[in-house]
């Protein structure tokens, strides 16, 4: 059996006397994307932060890879992409590969940076200023820059808000290509719509609590829905207030 890439076991963190996460554990395995859904307030971002160490948790064990995610050699297995994307104005695409490679000190990254460029459509904006790049392509150049030091995981925060229609279709398609290459991904989402086409697993958090995980039919049949149940049922469902 294929081990997990990556691993949370009991993950809890508390603010003052809240639990914002309380106690949760999934796994990712490798070539697969997982939808993170909830309400606002769930503990999706708190959760993500939590794997990639700009939270320390209070409780809980996360493994990259079956190493501690404190380590220097889990860290460079994983790869951030924020709600809004953080590249600078006056960097054009090229310069900001050249950056990163600088960064994780990557020789010959040249070759590497004109494919990842060409399998995400962007050797024509290759020169283009990060500030002339509408929000979709914005995205599509974090993911180009995470690439360069090869991550295994990519932890995404909602990356579908203020796109339009096409820039959405184009950063699912982005998703389904790293997902291809064996690439793992956590994608935090409220747009239910889309993560029911491109999610492999869906995970349903509440209040910090996991409340439910699984394919979409393996939901489904948690909450007794008819195989024409929508995510977004599902989700209602699940997540509805206990009477």
């Amino acid at each position: 059996m294929e081990s997990n890439v990556l691993e949370v076991v009991n993950l809890s963190k508390i603010f003052k006397k809240d639990a914002a996460v309380d106690n949760i554990s999934f796994s990712l395995r490798k070539g697969e994307i997982v939808g993170l859904t909830g309400p606002n307030g769930a503990g999706k971002t708190t959760t993500i932060k939590c794997i990639l160490g700009l939270l320390r948790k209070t409780k809980g064990e996360i493994l990259v890879d079956g190493f501690d995610s404190t380590l220097k050699k889990s860290k460079y297995k994983l790869a951030y992409i924020p709600e809004t994307p953080d590249i600078y104005p006056m960097l054009t695409v090229w310069e900001h590969l050249k950056f990163m490679s600088l960064a994780y000190y990557i020789k010959d990254w040249e070759s590497t940076a004109e494919q990842i460029l060409k399998k995400f459509d962007l050797t024509d904006k290759k020169n283009e200023l990060g500030k002339n790049l509408s929000k979709g392509m914005r995205q599509k150049v974090s993911i180009c820059c995470a690439l360069i030091h090869k991550p295994d995981v990519f932890l995404v925060d909602e990356p579908l808000i203020g796109l339009d229609p096409k820039a959405i279709r184009e950063l699912k398609d982005a998703f389904k290509k790293l997902r291809d290459d064996g690439k793992s991904l956590l994608v935090s989402t409220h747009m239910l719509d889309s993560a029911e086409e491109f999610c492999d697993r869906i995970i349903v958090l509440k209040n910090g609590k996991l409340l439910a995980e699984g394919t979409i039919e393996e939901l489904r049949s948690k909450v007794h829905g008819s195989e024409n149940s929508s995510l977004e049922d599902l989700f209602l469902e699940v997540t509805q207030d206990e009477k």
